[in-house]
């Protein structure tokens, strides 16, 4: 059984949660209903409440405790800032499995100053242009816009990325130097909410990111999430720099 937008019971249970804990509603040790109680509110099986929770456990949201019942973690540190986030593997940590569909592919010059400057690449630079969506189980995730500098890159060209995702295989592949990120929070387009499978205008998190090797420009990227499926949460002391 599926909701209106094809997204699975469990998948809604889940994200039902997930809001209620990122928006602080639940706080850190604040029960969660049970299965049995999930079964009733939902309508689904026990199986579908089971897997629900077990995914939601796996990725540290809740705690199980034999007798006791289920309860919101503690925060938790789950992308740093400084790191370079795997979508294939932050989807896997949680439990779930991970599949991608390139939507778009194609070989482009950056012909402009104006196009050259945004990705980052002098005037003249071949690029590989990828728009990916990311499913965690049959749930839309993320929507990854990406261009590859093929000056520095090459091979790129000619991979496939059937099996592996351009992000995953960047990393495993390519040594990077430096990067920057630049988050902030947008309203879903029409485009990203088709996408997304989430309601025109909701608020998104955007993430654009370019990498280095030495003083030459790898990938630019920009991955849209749906604002409460993901978050940044960085640890740090008072020896910090401000």
């Amino acid at each position: 059984m599926a909701t209106e937008e094809n997204v699975p019971i469990y998948a809604e249970i889940q994200r039902d949660v997930e809001r209620k804990i990122m928006s602080g509603a639940w706080p850190p040790g604040h029960r969660v209903p049970s299965e049995a109680e999930l079964v009733a509110q939902y309508g689904c099986s026990r199986m579908t409440a089971n897997k629900a929770m077990s995914n939601l456990a796996a990725s540290g949201m809740i705690v199980r405790r034999r007798r006791s019942g289920s309860f919101v973690g503690p925060p938790r540190v789950q992308e740093p800032l400084l790191r370079i986030q795997d979508i294939r593997a932050e989807i896997l940590a949680t439990g779930r499995s991970h599949r991608f569909k390139i939507l778009r592919r194609n070989t482009r010059i950056a012909s402009t100053q104006e196009d050259a400057a945004h990705v980052g690449v002098p005037v003249g630079t071949p690029i590989l242009t990828l728009e990916i969506i990311h499913y965690a189980d049959d749930e839309h995730f993320a929507v990854e816009n990406r261009q590859i500098n093929l000056a520095v890159v090459p091979e790129a060209a000619e991979e496939s990325f059937k099996t592996i995702p351009p992000g995953t295989w960047l990393l495993q592949n390519v040594p990077w130097t430096e990067a920057e990120h630049a988050i902030r929070a947008l309203p879903a387009d029409r485009v990203t909410s088709q996408r997304l499978k989430i309601p025109f205008g909701d608020v998104c998190l955007s993430i654009a990111r370019r990498t280095w090797k030495a003083d030459r420009l790898v990938t630019f990227v920009r991955i849209i999430y749906p604002g409460d499926r993901h978050r940044f949460v960085a640890r740090f002391t008072p020896s910090s720099s401000l």
